[in-house]
């Protein structure tokens, strides 16, 4: 059986851990007339090779003796961290024909799965069906890659209304294509529609994606907390409960959250690091340390590791009093800065480890010295909110007695009144502070601070004054930094500009502030955005 032309230039990889079902595969994929075909039994593995090249067509068993990540965990990584292109043909083989494993490979958009023991004709007619349907759909695929995304939503939208060939995927991507656009509402309509129809978790689970993007929060917590209620194993929708927990600062529930999370997923490399950094945060030394050691062991080579993870692990480290884990620590972090150079995010974690590690030799003027040296940075343009969460649990490491009066307690108000700009940033700096008095006050006043200019500014405003209202904000919001009176200065002048005689000129300062000072939060204790928003597509664009 010959799959289609161009089979004989494909290449497939084979990932399976029992060496005669693997070279059955890698046969029968030979048999079918593909070109070229590599093996490998270790997920890690395969990981790596995913990564480093584009395939065609991978097989993949669900289970691999010796670790507990699956064939599932692979794919869920890999389509969240955008390292498997939409025209690569991923098919699971597994053993196990439950509802739930097979639910639960559909909610990642496999291309196709096979139940033990198959065919060769079996897995020729699979992959003659999902090639098919790349090359049907690949009109959208073509106006992602060129970041034409309203031709690629429009595409998507007539196929899934005509009830075309493929039609369910092609909502679930213009959905998701609709939530990149910031086009909420229709994103929403279009994942309330499917989940009517045919109440299928991905498109339940977009509803409260949609609620969330737009800024309900409360209504998405409670879509996403009746489909758990459902299914109780949906892990993607743990991952949108924690994000919407964080988002709150509620840090002790989504550590929680994502306990449940990574427990259904124990392979998934990305849950592991966001449960141990929320365990760090709350002060679950232990279970923190267990996890981020075992995240570091998993996939320190991974494209999808953080470094952050072996700074977190090196304050352990020390708190613990271990200086053979510290070393380890820091030389892990040393090599990261040493195959990236040009990175001020990785020299910035080295030289905290640095600092700890010179506090657990007791040269403590010398640590304070690079505490000082890290925290100079506080008023750059490039400093941010993992910059003062690093700066802030140094900070609170060092001996009082050996730390001036007040310097301390002045360096976090400096830093409270330039990122508080909510309540999840507000509890991520206490926690990076160890709840430790008079920090966790000093934070706290600070935000209510910022939280009075804003009441102030906005009751200027409704007496009819949006000018002073603006003038307020921006004059603050230079002297602070803070992203939240920044943007609503440009919100107020907007809203009001038939009012404001010098509108453009405000604007543009408003403007500039942004530029500088708003940069999108790109996590939140240590939880960092992926490719993929959980629960969602991965868009190629």
């Amino acid at each position: 059986m010959l799959i289609d032309r161009d089979i004989d230039q494909a290449h497939a990889l084979v990932i399976d851990s029992n060496v005669t079902s693997r070279s059955v595969m890698a046969a029968q994929l030979r048999d079918l007339g593909v070109g070229h075909v590599k093996q490998t039994g270790r997920v890690t593995e395969a990981r790596l090779a995913l990564e480093q090249r584009p395939y065609d067509i991978v097989l993949c068993d669900y289970h691999f003796e010796g670790t507990d990540m699956s064939g599932q965990d692979l794919l869920d990584e890999l389509r969240r961290e955008n390292q498997l292109p939409y025209s690569t043909v991923f098919i699971m083989v597994t053993g196990d024909a439950t509802y739930s494993k097979v639910v639960e490979a559909a909610e990642s958009a496999l291309d196709s799965y096979l139940l033990k023991p198959y065919t060769a004709q079996a897995l020729g007619e699979r992959l003659i069906e999902a090639r098919r349907r790349k090359r049907v759909l690949c009109d959208i695929f073509d106006a992602m890659e060129r970041g034409q995304l309203d031709v690629a939503v429009k595409i998507c939208l007539r196929r899934y209304q005509g009830r075309e060939s493929y039609w369910l995927f092609c909502a679930r991507l213009a959905a998701e294509l609709l939530l990149k656009l910031d086009r909420h509402d229709d994103a929403r309509q279009v994942y309330d529609t499917v989940a009517k129809e045919k109440n299928i978790p991905w498109a339940r689970l977009g509803v409260s994606r949609a609620q969330f993007a737009a800024g309900e929060v409360n209504p998405a917590r409670r879509s996403v907390e009746a489909l758990l209620r459902e299914c109780p194993e949906h892990a993607d929708a743990y991952d949108v409960l924690g994000s919407l927990q964080v988002d709150q600062g509620e840090l002790a529930q989504a550590l929680v959250t994502y306990r449940t999370a990574s427990q259904l997923t124990p392979g998934c490399l990305l849950r592991l690091q966001h449960c141990g950094t929320l365990a760090f945060y709350q002060g679950e030394r232990e279970e923190a340390l267990r996890l981020l050691e075992r995240t570091a062991g998993m996939g320190i080579k991974s494209k999808l590791f953080d470094a952050l993870t072996l700074l977190l692990i090196a304050f352990l480290r020390y708190d613990t009093a271990d200086p053979k884990g510290l070393v380890v620590a820091h030389d892990q972090i040393k090599r990261f800065c040493e195959r990236h150079p040009e990175s001020k995010r990785l020299q910035r974690l080295e030289k905290a480890a640095s600092a700890l590690r010179l506090l657990m030799t007791r040269n403590v003027d010398e640590a304070i010295a690079v505490a000082r040296d890290l925290a100079d940075g506080i008023n750059s343009d490039a400093f941010d909110v993992e910059a003062s969460n690093i700066v802030l649990a140094l900070w609170t490491r060092l001996p009082e007695k050996d730390v001036p009066a007040g310097e301390l307690d002045q360096l976090a108000r400096t830093i409270a009144m330039r990122f508080c700009v909510s309540k999840a940033v507000t509890e991520v700096l206490v926690a990076s502070a160890q709840r430790k008095e008079p920090l966790l006050s000093t934070i706290r006043s600070c935000q209510a601070e910022i939280t009075a200019i804003a009441e102030e500014a906005m009751a200027h405003s409704v007496r009819g004054k949006p000018r002073s209202a603006v003038e307020s904000l921006l004059s603050k919001g230079t002297d602070t930094r803070n992203a939240k009176l920044i943007e609503m200065a440009g919100l107020v002048a907007r809203r009001h500009a038939e009012a404001i005689e010098d509108r453009d000129s405000l604007l543009a300062e408003a403007a500039t502030l942004q530029k500088r000072f708003c940069q999108p939060i790109t996590h939140l204790a240590g939880v960092r955005r992926t490719g993929r928003s959980p629960g969602g597509l991965v868009l190629r664009t």
